[in-house]
């Protein structure tokens, strides 16, 4: 099938780009770059946190305020991407984005003080909200193009460019100091926006085969479009709420409650990452077996089982696999949510949906550790396993039976 292999006609995404044939699969060879170049420098910055407090003087307090900075710029900017790639065009704001990610994460080992430090990562923070809602789209219209529910693999390049550069960065943490470190993942990333980012400038986002209609030639998403698109965000916030919460409390919840060995603790949330990644990794083939609304349902309901058991396990082993089931169940609702929203309100509805999933990142870890404080760690955690459940129903309210049919 001819629309499988090339982009026979182009958008209004970019100006000036070449609209001759191009094979589909270079384009998504190099946005799923910018998707694993994107993870390996977060997870690059995460490993030196505690050598930059150390640097700039910061209590855990101040630390914590600075860190906000990330937040900040990111939850700013994923509002306004939406705008800019429907002006100019989504691959070239996530090269642009590439850019600015690479070039601000040497900033942060230059500073001396808790508020220089969150000032710099005012400007990470803005790159790296930027560059999540430009790729997404850009990513929602590739998997239009192509026909095919890919959107699972760009988010498992994600993971496992972020499993590499922590890897990585723990392994030259004893022998580089945090300034040659970062300056060298700056390097890394300019070469690899330089070898990329051709490909995505000189082409714009390929036309779909057809439109939904929910999604009407002008670009304007209809009302109950909008409404659809921000149930589409909630549901990626129940899982990155999830995925918040396992990365603060699910170490503390094995060696506080469980008594387990730190070692062993430590793994908990790199068992919950690396199943998470293997389930993205098939998540193209579950959704084309099982389509959307079933694979939201059952990935709901999976991780809410697993999380239960994870909660409440009276063992260490037992919540090990608990963990290990919920990133199984949790893996594709985060990127069919934000697959759906786009194709149903173009970037904006990336935006939406991206920003409410960052918000639920950030308010796991407070929401939990507030719970706790009430009542216990493991009930608290088991509030990952109730917004599992809601995702799953959502998923299910909001099902799409063409959606289903045409993925």
């Amino acid at each position: 099938m001819p629309l499988l292999n090339k982009v026979r006609t182009a958008v209004s995404g970019g100006p000036g780009g070449d609209t001759a044939s191009l094979p589909l699969s270079r384009l998504r060879s190099a946005l799923t770059l910018f998707f694993a170049l994107d993870g390996f420098l977060f997870a690059g910055w995460v490993v030196r946190i505690p050598a930059i407090k150390q640097q700039t003087g910061a209590t855990a307090g101040d630390l914590g305020l600075a860190l906000l900075g990330v937040s900040a710029g990111a939850v700013v900017t994923m509002t306004l991407t939406g705008r800019l790639c429907r002006r100019y065009g989504s691959h070239t704001v996530t090269v642009v984005t590439a850019v600015l990610l690479s070039l601000s994460l040497a900033l942060p080992p230059l500073t001396r003080s808790p508020l220089a430090l969150g000032l710099v990562l005012l400007l990470f923070g803005a790159a790296y909200g930027g560059i999540n809602v430009a790729m997404n789209s850009a990513a929602v219209d590739l998997v239009a193009a192509l026909r095919r529910p890919v959107m699972p693999s760009f988010h498992a390049a994600y993971s496992l460019g972020g499993m590499v550069g922590a890897g990585l960065g723990g392994l030259v943490a004893a022998g580089l100091s945090p300034t040659a470190h970062l300056l060298a993942l700056t390097a890394a990333g300019l070469l690899l926006t330089a070898a990329a980012g051709p490909v995505l400038l000189r082409h714009p986002s390929p036309a779909p085969p057809e439109r939904l209609p929910a999604r009407p030639a002008t670009g304007r998403p209809s009302a109950g479009a909008r409404r659809a698109v921000l149930v589409f965000g909630v549901i990626a916030l129940c899982t990155a709420y999830g995925e918040g919460a396992l990365a603060d409390w699910g170490a503390l919840h094995l060696s506080q409650d469980l008594g387990a060995h730190p070692g062993v603790a430590a793994a908990g949330y790199s068992l919950f990452a690396l199943t998470m990644t293997a389930g993205r990794l098939s998540g193209t083939v579950l959704l084309e077996r099982l389509g959307q609304t079933r694979t939201l349902v059952a990935g709901g309901l999976t991780a809410a089982a697993g999380m239960m058991l994870g909660a409440l396990a009276p063992t260490v082993w037992a919540a090990l696999l608990g963990f290990a089931v919920t990133g199984l169940g949790l893996a594709n609702i985060f990127p069919v949510a934000v697959a759906r929203a786009g194709a149903l309100a173009g970037p904006s509805g990336v935006a939406t949906a991206s920003t409410l999933g960052y918000g639920g990142m950030l308010l796991g870890p407070p929401s939990i550790g507030f719970l706790a404080e009430w009542s216990s760690l493991p009930v608290a955690l088991t509030t990952v396993a109730v917004l599992a459940a809601g995702a799953a129903v959502m998923g299910y309210v909001t099902r799409n039976p063409r959606a289903d049919s045409a993925s």
